[in-house]
């Protein structure tokens, strides 16, 4: 393990180390470069929240590089690799020293590392693009740039979480990991995304011609590209396969219980697919329950996998929180590949809300898409972990914090289900975990239904039953556009413990209806705005919310993926 950690942080550093060098000491009154130099690192620092971190890092900068914003951009993303390198060798060493006796610490370590990698995987993303563009196209890609960054401040936080304090000596384990990696790792990558978020402001005092200002251009090609326009790397046979889906080209591979398929489990198609695979795997799988515990690689981009319905085609599970099982490994399916569509299938974890945490599917690829699916469960039923996801026409059901996770989410047309939860417990629909100001994240409902679930119905004014409550410092949730319904208590949120990011959270609503949506009786705290105006609520539809690609556009990829979405609002 040891080998290949420090070949991939190699890799990783050879790519952005171009541009880094050793500070001689030198009088900057004598040297125009030194003093050039330190105006540009003191710009580039100024919007961070560590700023002395920022200026020890961006000091590693040749001076005679310093007119190239580049060379900043390389040096905090080669920085943020290193501690992500030694997160994952601290790791590595934690599982040895503790893994053997203590299962619970081998299997929370066995995540970080896991989780480790996926963040070196978005750092190389970052660096190939610091390494392989001019400023301008750098600038012009900010949204994949700040969606990666974002990804490795989630997997972080990932894995401290999966760590049970108190339990099993793995407080003690955690605290080691954090002091010694896993809190610089997040304050590095933390002063990168800073940075790149500022980067329009930054860039305005160098002495380039830029165009700082992509809205326009990004419009005339949007102008150019009709409804039947294409993305660059999909072809029109590909984005039409969710509409054709069972009437349109044959599946790479068939799944039926019944042995008329070529295969019997999902696990057994997902496992088909061919190294090195181009295109769009299509796999489908017949209807019947299939009881098995999926995990789609990372390697395995791109795959299409669809039902005949979320009443028919069923993938299930049981794996909870109580039995032993970390949040992580709890979900009945996870996928960690990009590209990942699905269509016309379900999801469960049948575990109940007396196993707490049981997860029923698990996401972190990046641009991923549902449509008319179902995830049901009880507690932490859709981790929506990292990286951009979308869902249209869906079916979300659970208890306590149903839909939660630390990623850009945006939920449209679905009907949220509110189910009875155990003896003392309530209902959080939402719990987002944005950890830190300027990360791309949070969850975004529109156009969506909230209501009780059959069970719950009768009882629902015995029961709290809240739209979210906040995981994380900067948790961000916005519900607009929405049919809420009574289940909803009339506060609308609750704390996660006591005052606790209270001020620092993003909670928003626009436009919504029904009964619970009466904001009269709405929590008075800093950070809730009750009624956002259509202007502010403009920056969570897919449009913006979403973008990926050059331009920066959310069309490109959402149109690829061949389901219906609405770019900009529903309603209003």
């Amino acid at each position: 393990m040891n080998g290949k950690i420090l070949v991939s942080g190699v890799s990783i550093i050879l790519v952005v180390g171009v541009a880094i060098g050793v500070v001689v000491v030198v009088n900057k009154k004598d040297d125009p470069a030194l003093a050039a130099h330190e105006k540009n690192v003191q710009t580039m620092c100024q919007t961070t929240e560590d700023q002395k971190l920022c200026h020890d890092t961006l000091g590693s900068v040749k001076p005679a590089n310093s007119s190239d914003p580049t060379a900043y951009l390389a040096a905090a993303v080669q920085a943020s690799a290193q501690s992500v390198i030694l997160a994952l060798n601290m790791s590595d060493k934690l599982t040895v020293e503790h893994g053997k006796d203590k299962p619970g610490v081998k299997m929370a370590l066995d995540d970080c590392k896991d989780l480790m990698q996926f963040a070196l995987d978005s750092l190389e993303s970052s660096a190939n693009l610091v390494r392989d563009n001019n400023i301008q196209a750098i600038h012009d890609q900010t949204p994949d740039f700040r969606n990666w960054l974002s990804a490795v401040i989630s997997y972080q936080q990932s894995c401290m979480d999966g760590f049970d304090n108190g339990t099993d000596g793995e407080d003690q384990v955690k605290k080691q990991l954090q002091t010694e990696s896993l809190d610089q790792m997040e304050k590095l990558t933390g002063i990168t995304l800073d940075i790149v978020t500022s980067m329009s402001n930054i860039l305005q005092t160098f002495d380039l011609k830029l165009d700082l200002n992509p809205a326009s251009r990004r419009l005339m090609e949007a102008n150019e590209i009709d409804d039947e326009g294409l993305p660059k790397w999909f072809s029109a046979a590909d984005r039409k396969l969710l509409a054709n889906a069972g009437g349109g080209p044959p599946p790479n591979a068939v799944v039926a219980k019944d042995g008329s398929g070529k295969f019997k489990t999902v696990k057994e198609a997902i496992d088909s697919y061919p190294k090195g695979f181009k295109g769009r795997y299509i796999i489908y799988v017949k209807a019947g329950v299939y009881d098995e515990y999926i995990t789609i690689p990372k390697t395995s981009i791109n795959i299409l996998m669809y039902g005949d319905g979320p009443t028919k085609s069923i993938i299930t599970g049981h794996k909870n929180f109580v039995d032993g099982v970390k949040t992580m490994q709890t979900a009945t399916f996870a996928n960690v590949a990009n590209g990942f569509i699905a269509k016309s299938i379900a999801f469960e974890n049948t575990a109940g809300p007396a196993k707490h945490q049981a997860v029923a599917f698990r996401n972190q690829g990046d641009m991923s898409a549902f449509f008319d699916c179902a995830m049901h469960g009880f507690q932490d039923t859709l981790y929506v972990q990292a990286n951009r996801q979308f869902y249209r026409n869906c079916e979300i059901s659970g208890t306590i914090d149903f839909i939660f996770g630390s990623s850009p989410t945006l939920i449209q047309n679905s009907r949220i289900i509110v189910r009875k939860p155990g003896p003392s417990q309530f209902n959080t629909v939402t719990a987002d975990g944005t950890k830190q100001r300027n990360m791309a994240t949070g969850i975004v409902i529109q156009n969506c239904e909230i209501v009780p679930d059959r069970d719950l119905f009768p009882v629902r004014n015995q029961v709290k039953s809240y739209l979210g409550r906040p995981w994380k410092d900067f948790a961000k949730t916005v519900f607009m556009e929405s049919n809420i319904g009574d289940v909803i208590a009339p506060e609308g949120w609750t704390p996660w413990a006591g005052t606790q990011f209270l001020d620092t959270l993003y909670y928003a609503e626009f436009a919504n209806t029904g009964p619970g949506a009466n904001l009269n009786a709405r929590v008075k705290w800093k950070g809730y705005h009750p009624q956002i105006s259509k202007n502010e609520a403009t920056q969570f539809t897919a449009a913006n919310f979403l973008k990926a690609g050059p331009g920066g556009k959310a069309d490109d990829w959402l149109k690829a993926t061949g389901i219906p979405y609405a770019i900009g609002f529903e309603k209003a």
